[in-house]
């Protein structure tokens, strides 16, 4: 009897120093060889419905370690390792995927988290439109460049090129206004094509706008300059043509029903009374019915071969 209590004296004596020893090595493990691990991924700034990886590592490369990845208070994946990262898979499809994460690392009975990483969701930028203003001298051609993307998270950067060469700096937009870049060269002898790039947050994400290409020119011609004002004079001429015909018509239709038929002419004279009064008389329209012609006639104008018509009021 006595040896058993002893056997159990022991166990208890050997299972306090050892759970003691545990305790004391967890404890050196957290301020020595046991830190904090690393969360981390390529990018921070992700787009909705696109594909990321988490990379969760720790410093000490000897210790078989078991990692765990959370979403707030969601578990959602563990992996073990010893000397490389642990890799977690992941799809950001709306806001809440967005984080923060934590990563845990655990050996035995000791753990650690990792500070919090969250993602910034980005609308990408859309295919900017390139507007150009040319002015056009005998030596010398000015042009002003304008691009603008109408969708996409701000800032957006604005970059132009001249035959795929970058002619400007990145111009920096943090409203939704265009960018705007001016150019003064030599008349070229080539033809050149210019087109702009917007790119926001996104990394390796642009958009590229429709090239534009200006023609050569030579001496005072400005073949360019012609082909942006063609659409404006041919504008102007169809303006002109719709005011001359909504004037002048209603003017040439109002003179014309004035202006009565040479036969139906009405006739008004005048008479006075004895005390010189003029008086003015009103005449019916007159209904000519022909007759035969009379053998004499009372006028000094009466010539032969006449047809006479009878006036009835």
């Amino acid at each position: 009897m006595w040896s058993h209590l002893n056997r159990l004296l022991f166990w208890s004596i050997f299972s306090s120093v050892t759970c003691r020893k545990a305790v004391l090595d967890c404890e050196a493990m957290k301020t020595n060889e046991f830190p904090s691990p690393c969360l981390d991924s390529k990018t921070n700034v992700v787009m909705k419905g696109q594909n990321v990886s988490m990379f969760c590592s720790h410093k000490n490369k000897s210790l078989q370690i078991t990692y765990s990845l959370f979403r707030r208070k969601t578990h959602l994946g563990s992996q073990d390792g010893k000397g490389e990262p642990a890799i977690f898979n992941l799809s950001i499809t709306e806001a809440r995927e967005s984080g923060p994460y934590k990563c845990k690392a655990q050996v035995t009975s000791c753990s650690k988290y990792s500070r919090d990483f969250s993602f910034t969701i980005v609308d990408p930028v859309t295919a900017p439109v390139l507007n150009i203003m040319v002015i056009q001298t005998e030596t010398d051609r000015h042009i002003t460049f304008r691009c603008l993307s109408v969708n996409g998270s701000l800032p957006i950067n604005y970059t132009f090129f001249e035959n795929h060469v970058a002619i400007s700096p990145a111009i920096s937009k943090y409203d939704r206004e265009p960018a705007e870049f001016n150019l003064t060269k030599k008349n070229p002898g080539e033809e050149e094509e210019y087109r702009c790039e917007a790119k926001n947050r996104l990394p390796n994400y642009a958009t590229y706008s429709q090239p534009v290409t200006m023609p050569s020119t030579g001496g005072d011609s400005c073949p360019f300059c012609l082909k942006l004002l063609l659409p404006g004079l041919l504008l102007l001429l169809v303006v002109i043509i719709l005011i001359l015909a909504f004037w002048v018509l209603p003017k040439y239709k109002t003179k014309e029903e004035s202006v009565p038929e040479v036969g139906s002419r009405p006739c008004v004279s005048t008479a006075q009374d004895e005390a010189k009064h003029s008086q003015e008389l009103q005449y019916a329209t007159p209904v000519f019915q022909e007759v035969a012609p009379r053998e004499q006639e009372a006028c000094d104008s009466y010539k032969s071969g006449y047809v006479y018509s009878e006036l009835n009021f």
